[in-house]
């Protein structure tokens, strides 16, 4: 037996995964369970899930598999430091961080005492992982690459070939220069402070005008190369010690722009401000120039390489407006993204690196759904251990066979009736893709405002997803490809848009989910259950939480549905209505 556990540690998402004699067992990320967003640590709530999945106990363990190598891009480092304008503050700090990566050791004896580390720690290259998160989960023999995220390893982009088991970097972008600290700083710069607000500013940005495109043109140029620069003089992360926070908490970014910044697009938004058209230009602005360095990029790779298939990933990859344009503005034919795109995904990403090392094949990922599920048992105990908290809330509980369940629940669906809907295994990756969900009838056009407002509690501008039956959604959407994992937009068809205003958003387009019935065959039935009805074949899909990460256990599934003004909850085969 072989058994190799992947960790991303020390970073947003931190996370754990388990490859077992060649097979992906589980992967979770870390803030799952301990319900800190985006957790940057090391992930013992996760390891400990994956090694309880795969029947082993951390002695056990072949190989650890860590998604940093501190000896990649070593001399470029020294002579950043030796010749370029930072601090000794700035590189004090970077120096210390190292450290704390390379105590890893430590950690694992602390998480597990009684235990033996027998295994070998191996280091693989931030973006080789991403890389390899992508291409060997892909269906595609052969394949360009591509990574794009804020920074790892001392870079922040890469691209080669993936050719059966085999992924060759061809070349680099390096540090300072990076996609995502632009749009980091630009999320900044509207008042969206918290690691992960991206989001909020690509929802924000259907709402204006590219009317700051000239002024973007400054921040960061695009070569004619397919390379991309930062203008430094609008940033701080070169020279200026950021304050990050890494280790044991919800990550924190310093401020990452400069004064120029603020004189070149006007004051700041502070957080809690009006948001103004003037921010949905900037937002708008930010993101057409954040494609257009993307489509540059990758056309260029496919004039260099002339493949029609590409496999993203990096933080960058979750820019799913950015993401449903490639096949628009570019020649690739296929684009394959895995569910966890971002640093998470890192995990699986060095694990699956070191298994095809070891002779391994490739581990094609056709669901997303690797994390905790619970027995009809396990569900019916903590179904009557909230009894008198049901009860006492107005509410009631009862067990419907499969069949009658689909039919009714599509049935309060298309009343009205807004369900957190709790099923089998939790989804990997930072999108609910039907069993950690909350579903509601994407016909109705007020239903958007009450789930912003008393489920959800977020910004009016963000915008829900559908998730459409994989035998319709072509009839639906301008995509002719599977979208399994959420992560492209669509333009919704022009003759369907009033059929599905909860779904729409502002500028026409939704970013879907296709739904195959092998791959999850009980949201299929339930969505096909709501097209027997309604003859619309899809539900909107929104994560089952309020302000947290998404629900992991049928306690806190429970507890999200009595504190807010969901009207059904469905844990397996029970449910729950007020």
């Amino acid at each position: 037996m072989t058994t190799i556990l992947g960790i991303n540690a020390y970073h947003g998402d931190s996370s754990a995964c388990v490859i077992k004699d060649g097979k992906l067992v589980a992967a979770a990320e870390e803030e799952r369970f301990n319900r800190i967003k985006h957790w940057a640590g090391f992930p013992v709530e996760a390891i400990k899930y994956c090694l309880e999945s795969a029947g082993i106990e951390i002695d056990e363990i072949d190989e650890i598999a860590i998604n940093h190598n501190p000896k990649s891009n070593y001399w470029r480092k020294v002579v950043f430091i030796l010749f370029g304008s930072a601090n000794l503050k700035f590189i004090s700090s970077k120096l210390i961080l190292q450290k704390k990566k390379k105590s890893i050791l430590d950690d694992f004896k602390l998480a597990f005492p009684e235990k033996q580390i027998k295994a070998t720690i191996v280091y693989i290259d931030h973006h080789q992982a991403h890389l390899a998160s992508t291409f060997l989960a892909s269906p595609y023999s052969r394949a360009v690459l591509l990574s794009i995220d804020g920074f790892g390893d001392f870079c922040s982009t890469a691209w080669g070939l993936g050719q059966d088991t085999k992924i060759q970097i061809e070349d680099q972008i390096y540090f300072p220069h990076s996609l995502g600290i632009f749009y980091q700083a630009i999320t900044q710069y509207l008042g969206f402070p918290n690691y992960g607000d991206e989001y909020k500013v690509m929802g924000l940005a259907s709402y204006g005008k590219p009317k700051f495109e000239r002024e973007m043109g400054e921040i960061l140029k695009i070569l004619s190369n397919g390379k991309f620069e930062l203008n430094l003089n609008y940033f701080l992360h070169h020279n200026t010690n950021i304050e990050y926070t890494w280790k044991d908490c919800s990550p924190t970014v310093g401020r990452l722009f400069s004064s120029e910044l603020i004189k070149l697009l006007g004051p700041v938004r502070e957080l809690g401000d009006d948001v103004t058209q003037r921010h949905m230009d900037i937002a708008a602005s930010a993101q057409k120039i954040y494609e257009t360095a993307l489509f540059n990029l990758i056309n260029h790779l496919h004039n260099k390489y002339q493949l029609e298939c590409l496999a993203l990933a990096g933080g960058c990859a979750m820019n799913s407006v950015a993401n449903g344009k490639i096949y628009l503005n570019t020649p690739f034919k296929k684009v394959y993204l895995q569910p966890s795109s971002g640093d998470a995904g890192g995990a699986f990403g060095a694990a699956v690196t070191v298994a095809v090392r070891n002779g391994f094949a490739r581990i094609p990922m056709s669901h997303a759904y690797w994390g905790p599920a619970y027995t009809d048992g396990e569900i019916e105990q903590v179904i009557a251990g909230y009894s008198e908290e049901i009860r006492s809330n107005g509410c009631k509980s009862y067990f419907l066979n499969e069949e009658n369940l689909y039919k009714e629940i599509a049935q309060k669906i298309s009343n009205g009736n807004i369900v957190g809907w709790f099923q089998g295994a939790m989804e990997w990756g930072p999108r609910a893709l039907g069993n950690r969900s909350i579903l509601a009838d994407p016909r109705s056009s007020n239903i958007r405002q009450i789930l912003n407002e008393k489920i959800k509690r977020r910004e009016s501008f963000r915008p829900f997803a559908p998730s459409v039956l994989s035998e319709d959604f072509r009839n639906w959407f301008s995509i002719d490809d599977d979208v399994p994992f959420m992560g492209q937009v669509s333009k919704v068809n022009e003759d369907k848009k009033q059929l599905i205003p909860a779904v729409t958003h502002v500028d026409g387009t939704g970013r879907l989910q296709t739904v195959d019935k092998l791959a999850n065959p009980r949201f299929y039935n339930l969505i096909n259950a709501f097209k027997s009805i309604t003859n619309i074949p899809m539900l909107l899909n929104t994560s089952f939480n309020e302000n947290e990460p998404i629900v992991c256990k049928p306690e806190q599934a429970i507890n999200c549905f009595l504190r807010t003004k969901m009207d059904v909850l469905v844990i397996g085969n029970w449910v729950v209505t007020r």
